[in-house]
């Protein structure tokens, strides 16, 4: 076997033959030695080495040859059969040393004593014990060194085996190794009987007796002799316990004859050169002192950590081999022999207790933690330990040594405390309640008694103390933590919640939020009554874990998702559920507390449920609302307001913005939550603005003022007029596209309506509005009547403002209002002008009576009904009779230079009056009743009635009038110039004075000559 072959101690590596198996199973990997590494030797060679110290140590004791001579024993003379046969009633000690029945050191660990015991087995006379041979051996021939000795008798007996005998069998020693080794001790005792073994360099020894003819073959003896170099190298070279100069001649040497070995074994003869060098090296570098005086120790096997690994091995050989859990009843004397070697490793009382400590942790791990007393044992040695730590004169190896094995203790303990979860289950938390202790016990050690050693910040309260609550809590946040991970790992929900479909992501964090809860009743009913010996509030701890975890999962799935509001709404919902469970559970474990559990719930960060369903309701609003924008400005940019058709007499765009509305609060109300009363008020407020936007845009249509002609300056009537007034009307029409034939299917008279093709739009404006009104008031009545806002107490209670569209309705009114008042205007002022105030009584109220006026604005009243709403029409027609009545006073007082009345014409005023009034009393079947139209009209009657008054009245009702109106009180003051305010009645001076002005009377002339200064008309005919 070649040098570069390196094996860490702490991985399993095939026996060096092949009955030599191993006694333990190899340490698990995730339980790391404290020891550093041995390079080139595994277990089963340490093993071996550990078994030749013990016996060469042990020589002189009863059972190992010491009171006789030291013999080996023939393979014939073994029962191979029935090698291990045990014989009851066993007469007691035979050449070998009585065992006890009862062990003081199990009393002391708390081990239970064995059912069976190996202290007795089928023996031969000589007190051999039958071990398998290799089936590598062959049997030896004639000339074999072996037949030399005399061979015992074959006869057998029954007797208690000797702690040799033990300690062969459970070290897995074949017997040609131990007459091997019993060849050796003999020879080289020769005359020496008294050597102390520390003084003996055994591997070389063995070098020195044994020949390639006692092995069954040179490959076995090739890699025996190996294993001594090896040992040697290890033990002088490697990890001397005096340090060695890198450039010392004798190791160099030694490194030489090593490497040589490695491709066939050397000559170990007496004459050999390579032997005689190697024993030079081996004793020169044995015997070092380190002063470099002469010493009578020897130092081959007592450098660290090779006499450690040497040690544990022996200690590792008290376990049963059949039932490892279990140590045998002969523990105490086995102990006591193995002290033997301890002048020769370099052992004392402290390095012993802590090698003890580990091999029984070590074992635990080893046969799969079924055994709780191996650990309670381990536990138990930590006591010794301790006390060995304080000690003022530790050698630095020590504290080497018990900072790495209590720290290797303490990382596998944390490790399964770490993830308790899944480690540990109902049946086995017994374990978990010894290792706690442990665990505290190894940290005090190390954090007191160790000077490398730092606490990790977990260990650490905030003011930096450690304590075992700290380190509690740390674990359950840890476990938890990995036991959730360990949940979305087997359902791959991380990536799934990352780059999966919504859908699949909601019903993924429905099933964790169910498998979480869970978690927290495991915890709750299985660990915490355990943990909270060490931490008071164990179940508040994880619940406040569990909501961290699954809060992360939640804001990861809001984070990234185009929003499916019904899925992210279910998530939420149970996300909410989870929180109040988990809530509920650290108030319940807070209770006894003395803040009350306030300082563990100020750590739950609340998922704020309705904080971000609520966000995420406004942003699904804000996109819904933001379709409902791109319709109005569609609507602006498109509308033509032609009807829909012949039975829906409104703009399509009206049916678009109606319909958005509806979608919306519909689809709102679908979402699988309850209803939030302010992202409810949110939606609504944005549909209300959607309706207003279009509602402005709909009555966007000019105002009256727009259609109302210039009041003309006030003149008086020529005096002594010679012109003939000739006056002139121009019958015009405007053509245009006669929308009624779509709505009343043509047809008609010779009079045709004057109704323009813009008047005709803003008819279909006001049914626009008018069937908004309509479908608001059933949407409005749809949302009260919901029954998520029947069931929601605050939307349902309220009863001063039951509609919910009222801001809507409100301006709807506003805005029909205004549409029909515009249309009116735009009917009378601009298509009607022509026989209204651009004709009437113009050349003389005789010549031009209101008669053909009425004809036409007949037709224009038949076509606003064919085609305003049935619900518009008695606001329309209103609205054409205001501003009918305000052109006929336009006529009456602001007529300009081609109007002149006198007190004559007055009945014919009236009389005009009445018909024009009449035409709306009797118009759409009594739409405008007759006490509206009187009311109406009051102050145009009012007007008329001035026109009959004679003028010296007219003048006498200005001067008192205006007199009161500017507060002059005394007589022959100047009466000023009464303002035009629109507002004309019979007791307005601007309106007596208009009056007056279109009187042709000589009276009313000199007055208004002398008071106001008025010019005269223009002698020019005017036509309008």
């Amino acid at each position: 076997m070649g040098r570069d072959f390196r094996i860490n101690v702490n991985h399993h590596s095939a026996p060096s033959s092949p009955t030599a198996s191993t006694h333990r199973p190899p340490t698990p990997t995730d339980l790391s030695s404290p020891f550093s590494e041995i390079e080139g030797l595994d277990r089963d060679e340490l093993r071996e080495a550990a078994y030749e110290v013990f016996f060469t140590a042990c020589r002189s004791s009863p059972g190992f040859g010491g009171r006789s001579a030291l013999t080996y024993y023939n393979s014939s003379s073994i029962d191979t059969a029935d090698p291990y046969g045990a014989c009851p009633g066993s007469p007691g000690k035979h050449n070998g040393v009585g065992m006890a029945v009862t062990s003081r050191v199990k009393r002391a660990l708390g081990l239970k004593m064995m059912k069976k015991t190996p202290s007795t087995r089928r023996t031969n006379s000589c007190g051999a014990v039958p071990m398998p041979t290799s089936p590598n051996s062959m049997a030896p021939g004639p000339s074999s060194p072996r037949f030399g000795f005399t061979v015992p008798n074959a006869s057998r007996s029954c007797r208690p085996l000797t702690s040799a005998e033990i300690m062969r069998q459970q070290m897995k020693v074949t017997e040609q190794s131990d007459n091997r080794l019993r060849k050796t001790l003999m020879r080289t005792l020769v005359g020496q009987m008294g050597r102390r073994a520390e003084t003996i360099i055994l591997p070389l020894e063995l070098l020195r007796h044994l020949k390639p003819s006692e092995f069954s073959d040179a490959v076995e003896y090739h890699m025996w002799q190996q294993r001594q170099l090896k040992i040697l190298e290890a033990g002088l070279v490697l990890h001397p316990s005096i340090p060695l100069d890198k450039m010392d001649a004798f190791a160099t040497r030694f490194k030489e004859i090593l490497d040589s070995s490695d491709q066939k074994a050397i000559d170990t003869g007496k004459n050999s050169a390579t032997m005689r060098a190697l024993c030079n090296c081996v004793v020169s570098l044995a015997w070092r002192s380190p002063n470099g005086g002469s010493t009578d120790v020897c130092h081959w096997a007592d450098g660290y950590p090779l006499n450690v690994h040497i040690y544990t091995a022996l200690l590792a050989s008290i376990f049963d081999s059949k039932e490892e859990t279990m140590v045998l009843d002969q523990v105490d004397e086995l102990l006591e022999l193995m002290k033997k070697t301890w002048s020769t490793l370099g052992i004392n009382r402290s390095i012993h207790n802590l090698c003890f400590t580990w091999v029984l942790f070590e074992q635990f791990v080893a046969t799969g933690q079924v055994e709780p007393d191996l650990l309670a044992a381990s536990f138990a040695m930590l006591t010794e330990v301790a006390s060995d730590a304080k000690k003022s004169d530790r050698d630095p190896y020590y504290l080497k040594m018990l900072a790495r094995g209590l720290n290797s203790m303490k990382t596998w303990t944390e490790a399964r405390l770490l993830n308790y979860h899944h480690n540990f289950n109902r049946e086995t938390v017994g374990l978990m309640e010894n290792m706690l202790p442990l665990l505290f016990s190894v940290t005090k050690i190390l954090e007191e008694d160790v000077p490398a050693y730092v606490a990790s910040s977990q260990e650490k309260d905030e003011n930096g103390d450690e304590s075992s609550g700290n380190r509690v809590d740390y674990y359950i946040r840890s476990s938890l933590k990995n036991a959730f991970d360990k949940v979305v790992e087997d359902k791959d929900a991380s990536g799934l919640i990352r780059d999966g479909e919504v859908q699949e992501a909601s019903e993924l964090l429905m099933k964790l939020a169910r498998k979480t809860e869970e978690l927290a009743m495991k915890e709750k009913d299985i660990f915490s009554p355990l943990l909270k010996r060490w931490h008071p509030i164990a179940t508040g701890v994880a619940a406040v874990t569990l909501h961290s975890c699954y809060g992360g999962l939640l804001k990861q799935f809001l984070a990234g998702k185009s929003p499916m509001l019904n899925e992210i709404a279910i998530v939420l919902q149970r996300a909410g559920k989870l929180e109040k469970s988990l809530v509920q559970l650290v108030v319940e474990d807070s209770v006894e507390c003395e803040d009350g559990g306030k300082a563990i719930v100020r750590e739950m960060v609340p998922y704020e449920v309705e904080t971000i369903m609520h966000k995420q309701l406004k942003q699904w609003s804000q996109d819904r609302l933001s379709k409902g924008k791109e319709n109005i400005l569609r609507a602006k940019q498109t509308e033509t307001w032609n009807p829909k058709s012949q039975h829906e007499p409104h703009a399509y765009s009206a049916v678009e913005v109606i319909s958005f509305a509806k979608e919306a609060i519909e689809n709102f109300f679908d979402i699988p939550i309850p209803i939030i009363e302010s992202s409810f008020h949110y939606l609504i407020d944005g549909v209300q603005n959607i309706f207003r936007e279009y509602i402005a845009f709909v009555a966007s249509c000019g105002t009256k003022q727009n259609y109302m002609p210039t009041l003309p300056p006030l003149t008086r009537c020529s005096r002594d007029s010679k012109f003939v007034k000739l006056w002139k009307r121009a019958a015009c029409s405007v053509g245009v596209e006669d929308l009624s034939q779509i709505l009343s299917g043509g047809g008609g008279n010779h009079l045709r309506p004057t109704t323009s093709r813009g008047t005709q739009r803003l008819y279909i404006r006001l049914n626009t509005l008018h069937y908004l009104v309509a479908q608001l008031q059933t949407l409005d009545k749809s949302v009260s009547m919901s029954p998520k806002v029947l069931s929601n107490k605050s939307l349902s209670s309220k009863k001063k403002s039951p509609s919910h569209f009222k801001t809507s309705l409100s301006t709807l009114q506003l805005a029909c209002r205004h549409v029909s008042e515009v249309a009116a205007y735009r009917l009378i002022f601009l298509d009607s002008n022509s026989v209204l105030y651009g004709s009437l009584y113009i050349g003389g109220v005789g010549n031009t009576r209101i008669n053909p006026a009425l004809r036409v604005l007949k037709q224009n009243l038949t076509l606003l009904c064919a085609i305003v709403t049935e619900r518009a029409q008695p606001r329309a027609l209103k609205e054409v009779m205001k501003a009918c009545f305000e052109s006929f006073l336009m006529v009456l007082l602001a007529g300009g230079n081609n109007r002149m009345f006198c007190r004559l014409d007055h009945p014919a005023i009236e009389e005009d009056f009445d018909l024009l009034k009449s035409l709306f009393c009797t118009i759409g079947e009594g739409m405008i009743v007759e006490d509206v139209v009187e009311r109406e009209s009051e102050v145009v009657q009012g007007v008329v009635a001035l026109m009959g008054h004679p003028t010296e009245q007219l003048v006498e009702d200005i001067s008192s009038v205006a007199t009161e109106t500017c507060g002059l009180g005394g007589v022959g003051q100047k009466i000023p110039m009464p303002p035009t305010t629109g507002k004309w009645n019979r007791s307005d001076p601007n309106t007596i004075l208009r009056v007056l002005c279109a009187r042709k009377d000589r009276a009313a002339t000199h007055f208004l000559k002398k008071t106001f200064h008025l010019a005269k008309r223009g002698s020019g005919i005017r036509i309008i």
